[in-house]
């Protein structure tokens, strides 16, 4: 990273504050302020710096209620209504209730876990279909957990009535392989209770999505799947206590927040291009998405200004992106800077030799040298993450470097990180067009002839692109065919 000598300590009044901030942030102050709430993620390692004693032992109680579950179903203690032991876990969740989750079972889960796991990650029917597919005959001894806090998140909602449909489709109870992860007292929360669900573990106000791993959303799921769960609680810990204490040069996550900083500017103009060179990382990227892109892309400051800050981040695994877009990385537009994540351990026992004395884990290892060089020697910026292996506690470390350095950013820059306004944006208009698209399904069934996209609009009072839209939609999923006459210039539709 080709930062001047003087950067940092040029930074230092915003550094002073953005330890300031992450001080304020820890003891329980409001850090959200569009719902008055505090951000706890970094109790759930360390619940003494929770600011009560309620919460403190909330946390404790949870994790340790999540941990004895599991142990209960791995042992066979607790089993699926037919008498036989769990063999798969389902989780029904979206966006942070999932991409953690997902991130633990890669890197972490044995060739052959306790529980297999699937997820219904979307409110898409076809990938839901191919996942029930895939669990086939084992949804008899499949445990589900279904995971939004305030229980109204509609694609976990459209996932937990497609797997309840799966269950029942095969006579089995739903309710006797389900488990909520809520928000006590939400909706998800108080049908579970009225379904009499398996279990049911909280979710709390004061933890984030997409930083959530570490929560129940988390640890049940790795839990049930034989994951070190304490082992990634005690490296973010670590994590979290090296970069709160030391100096400014040797704080990995100061560093690491203000080489975004430099990169671009304070104002997020280049791209973050993370490359973490160990398969089991491929969904680091992924993962990295959300924390950094929601935590970080806001249209205003602390001060109301319009700044529209953020960092786009993407990613692949190495070496697969030399064969895929490192050419563009070094010969191309140069509007990154790329981060490598290397493992230096790489296998577990003896390998063979690919060639003489040489393993491809050399290869790997090579091939990660070779390009970061490559990049430098075409005046592209990079930074390199190295850790000796993946394991529970590195992984820890690598996803609290991160969180710290998302807050630690937000403060330099002079934004909230802990609000999405812009997400719930994107929900309203949904719904919006949702309510549309029963308009003009209930319309069409009230015509005696077929009509167009313009004409059915006009009557609506609606876009006729959304009104077109809603029409070709209906007619892909059966609920209206397309009728073109000889002197048709545009589609019609009429009622199935």
């Amino acid at each position: 990273m080709a930062f001047a000598s003087d950067f940092v300590a040029s930074m230092k009044p915003s550094i002073d504050r953005a330890f300031k901030d992450m001080k304020d942030l820890e003891s329980g102050g409001i850090a959200n302020p569009d719902e008055k709430r505090m951000v706890g993620h970094y109790w759930l390692r360390n619940p003494a710096l929770a600011p009560s004693v309620e919460l403190r032992d909330a946390i404790t109680s949870t994790l340790d209620a999540t941990l004895a579950f599991a142990d209960d179903v791995k042992s066979g203690k607790i089993t699926a209504p037919n008498g036989k032991k769990f063999t798969r876990v389902l989780v029904v969740g979206i966006g942070g209730s999932a991409l953690g989750p997902q991130l633990i079972a890669d890197a972490l889960t044995a060739p052959v876990p306790p529980l297999a796991i699937d997820f219904f990650d979307n409110t898409d029917p076809d990938g839901m279909d191919r996942i029930a597919a895939r669990i086939g005959d084992a949804w008899a001894t499949t445990l589900t957990l279904v995971v939004s806090k305030s229980g109204g998140t509609k694609e976990t909602r459209n996932g937990m009535l497609e797997a309840e449909n799966a269950y029942k489709t095969r006579g089995l109870d739903f309710s006797k392989h389900a488990v909520a992860i809520t928000g006590e007292g939400s909706e998800l929360d108080k049908h579970a209770i009225a379904q009499g669900w398996m279990k049911r573990f909280p979710m709390w106000d004061w933890v984030g999505g997409r930083t959530s791993v570490m929560s129940a959303v988390g640890t049940v799921a790795a839990a049930l799947q034989g994951v070190d769960v304490r082992g990634i609680l005690d490296g973010a810990a670590a994590m979290d206590e090296k970069t709160r204490s030391l100096p400014v040069e040797s704080n990995a996550a100061m560093m690491l927040a203000l080489m975004w900083y430099h990169a671009g500017k304070g104002k997020g103009l280049k791209d973050m291009v993370i490359l973490p060179y160990k398969d089991k990382l491929v969904l680091m990227s992924k993962y990295l998405q959300q924390l950094v892109m929601e935590s970080l892309g806001k249209e205003h400051d602390l001060d109301g200004k319009v700044v529209n800050q953020g960092i786009a981040v993407y990613g692949n695994k190495g070496s697969t992106d030399q064969h895929a877009y490192v050419q563009q990385l070094r010969d191309g537009v140069n509007n990154f800077f790329a981060t490598f994540i290397e493992i230096r351990k790489g296998r577990s026992g003896k390998g063979i030799e690919v060639e003489p004395e040489t393993s491809s884990g050399d290869y790997l290892q090579g091939f990660l040298r070779g390009t970061r060089a490559a990049l430098t020697g075409s005046g592209r910026e990079s930074m390199t993450i190295s850790l000796t292996e993946v394991n529970a506690f590195t992984v820890g470390m690598l996803i609290a470097l991160y969180e710290r350095a998302v807050s630690f950013y937000a403060s330099l820059v002079n934004i909230n990180a802990y609000h999405q306004p812009g997400v719930e944006a994107g929900k309203k208009a949904a719904g919006e067009f949702l309510k549309l698209l029963g308009n003009v399904r209930t319309h069409l069934k009230s015509l005696n002839s077929p009509a167009g996209a313009e004409a059915i609009a006009s009557n609506l009072a609606a876009d006729p692109e959304d009104v077109w839209h809603c029409l070709h939609h209906l007619a892909a999923n059966g609920q209206a065919s397309v009728v073109v006459g000889e002197t048709a210039t545009t589609d019609v539709f009429s009622a199935t």
